[in-house]
């Protein structure tokens, strides 16, 4: 299995720093990139309703929500740290194929989900800021592909700096708005005391824990972890958790800041005005200004919106391209994943505006936060699984004191979502005119997903977890091949691509030339940056390809074969020729996974291209 976010992976080196402030330093960035998923648009729509409906009363579900993510989040990063898997690649070593199709569907939905809310805030703040039609805002963020490029090609600090800029922004733009309303402290304390005015406030309050409690924040966190390089001994992985923890605390404290602020600007201005049913943003901004009397207070709101859909867009697209290539097991070209990623968003947003209007945006956004919050049992229980285990942690699993928080807060979610579904169907059975149709459709699914949950939550304990899974990284290898007493084959070349097709070439490369011939393996780096500076590239995706490659080497020289290795870039029908016309090789030796039409857009060159460009005979070996 590829590492988690390979262009960044263990990018920032910890080691060699000596004074504790500088490993601090070094250690923080991941939490406020994740922090942003807890301020994004959705957050908005579920705080401005709770605020303007409830006033002061719901403030403690977003105290609740931000003690629950911070559990949340530091088991995510534990199991990060711990075992090098991101949550959607431990998921795919633990369960069936068909369990993990059905939980890659689910975690894709969420990030459908949690895209159409950042697509609209941002569009909804380009509007408002601009006065351009929500349509053109929604097509812009088509950009934020390209800048999630150039951001993460110049490293992950460059990226976590851009974020955290943004999220500054956001906070000083509440920070004035707070001088503005002036709330009233008093009955903003009394907002901390639990309380359920009614029906309808629950149904706002699981939106906000939705909102505030994200599912692809746990799988985003767990990979973003790995982009720090620290010693792997017992005391450098403590240190790390440490630090983590102090990141998480401060970075998510922050984004409790910022909802509270929503909230309690909705309540000092809309509710307090008698304003109760202000749930769309745009309604928000255009009250602004007369109640509080200042023409800043909507361009701030507008400004801070743009932030906070801008920044959580990127961190929203690398947990589209985490949970893609960790359940799949998937390594297509960069900028292929993450067009995918946003049009999955793009396109529900285009044809909700197109058929609705204008108008839908609030009530989509409600339904968004209400959706990532059904979703998160799947997320959460197989987390709390994994950090669990004492096999898998390695000796850092989690204590039974925080093993039975974490129990808590998955059991109050699971809960409160159950009894949502149950009223929502309960609610269409009672109104609908063809109430069977539901019976034979929207209740099956309903109890499908629900024997799923338990399912997950007993497989545990009911059986061990498969730890001896099949794994392809060099150090992994298990390589057999039959000895030939004599060999024509002296000079072999042989591409790889860091995939399960590697092993079978190998192998086959190996039978053909035994332990007399030379093997040269080739890799093709395929970045952007790739293709324009060739060579002279130095971006995150060529040192990770040219570090597996050199492990590769290694790895078979312990094994007694003369190997060495060669880089390639650009397209890998050019590459791998102009190596092979350099040198005087007997062969090439190349794996395919067997696809072609479409499918070679995503995944690569066909074999086709490359035997035209070549004079040697190509050996192929499919998958």
């Amino acid at each position: 299995m590829s590492k988690s976010l390979e262009e960044v992976h263990q990018s920032v080196s910890i080691q060699g720093k000596t004074s504790t402030i500088k490993k601090i330093v070094a250690f923080f960035g991941p939490a406020y990139l994740i922090s942003v998923g807890y301020m994004d648009p959705g957050n908005w729509a579920t705080d401005i309703a709770g605020g303007s409906r409830f006033g002061y009363s719901l403030i403690w579900v977003l105290l609740m929500s931000n003690i629950m993510a911070l559990l949340l989040q530091s088991l995510s990063a534990r199991l990060g740290i711990v075992t090098q898997r991101d949550l959607a690649q431990a998921s795919r070593e633990t369960y069936s194929p068909f369990i993990n199709y059905i939980l890659y569907f689910l975690a894709e939905i969420a990030i459908a989900a949690c895209d159409l809310a950042e697509v609209l805030g941002m569009a909804i703040g380009i509007h408002l800021l601009t006065g351009l039609p929500l349509m053109y805002g929604v097509l812009f963020t088509v950009l934020d592909t390209f800048l999630l490029l150039f951001l993460i090609n110049k490293g992950i600090r460059k990226m976590e700096a851009f974020i955290i800029a943004l999220v500054v922004v956001i906070g000083f733009s509440f920070l004035i708005e707070m001088l503005f309303a002036q709330p009233e402290m008093g009955k903003v304390a009394l907002g901390f005391i639990p309380t359920l005015p009614n029906k309808e406030a629950l149904y706002i309050a699981i939106g906000i824990i939705g909102a505030t409690v994200m599912p692809h924040n746990l799988y985003l966190h767990s990979s973003l972890v790995q982009t720090r390089k620290f010693d792997r001994s017992k005391t450098g992985i403590k240190q790390a958790l440490k630090y983590n923890f102090i990141d998480s605390t401060i970075a998510l404290n922050l984004a409790f800041f910022v909802n509270a602020a929503i909230l309690i600007l909705a309540a000092a201005t809309f509710y307090k005005n008698g304003f109760f049913h202000v749930a769309e943003i745009q309604d928000a901004h255009q009250l602004l200004a007369p109640i509080l009397g200042s023409k800043w207070a909507p361009i701030l709101f507008a400004v801070a919106l743009i932030a906070a859909g801008q920044s959580s867009t990127i961190t929203g697209t690398l947990a589209g391209q985490i949970i893609m290539e960790g359940y799949l097991n998937l390594r297509i070209q960069p900028w292929v994943r993450r067009i995918i990623t946003r049009l999955i968003a793009i396109v529900p947003a285009m044809i909700a505006i197109l058929v609705f209007g204008d108008n839908v945006s609030g009530k989509l956004l409600l339904l968004s936060q209400v959706i990532l919050s059904l979703q998160l049992g799947f997320a959460i229980i197989p987390l709390i699984h994994f950090v669990s285990d004492k096999q898998k942690m390695n000796g850092f699993h989690i204590s039974k004191t925080t093993k039975i928080a974490s129990w808590i807060i998955a059991f109050c979610i699971v809960s409160l979502n159950a009894k949502l579904v149950f009223d929502e169907i309960h609610g269409w059975l009672q109104t609908s005119a063809h109430p069977m149709v539901l019976w034979f459709t929207v209740v099956p699914i309903a109890l499908g997903f629900l024997v799923l949950l338990l399912y997950i939550i007993c497989n545990p304990f009911l059986s061990k977890f498969k730890h001896d899974v099949q794994n392809h990284l060099p150090h992994k290898f298990e390589l057999t091949f039959s000895q030939l007493e004599s060999t024509k084959k002296k000079n072999i070349a042989v591409a790889v691509d860091f995939s399960d097709a590697d092993e079978r070439a190998l192998n086959a490369a190996f039978e053909l030339g035994g332990t007399e011939a030379h093997y040269t393996l080739i890799h093709v780096v395929e970045t952007v940056g790739a293709f324009f500076y060739g060579e002279n590239i130095k971006d995150h995706e060529t040192t990770v390809d040219e570090k597996l490659l050199n492990q590769y080497q290694e790895m078979l020289t312990e094994k007694g074969f003369k190997v060495s290795i060669k880089l390639g870039f650009g397209k890998p029908y050019k590459a791998i020729p102009k190596i092979v016309h350099e040198a005087s090789f007997d062969m090439l030796v190349m794996g395919t996974h067997g696809h072609a039409g479409i499918k070679d857009i995503l995944f690569g060159t066909t074999v086709d291209n490359l035997r035209h460009h070549i004079s040697i005979p190509l050996f192929i070996v499919k998958l």
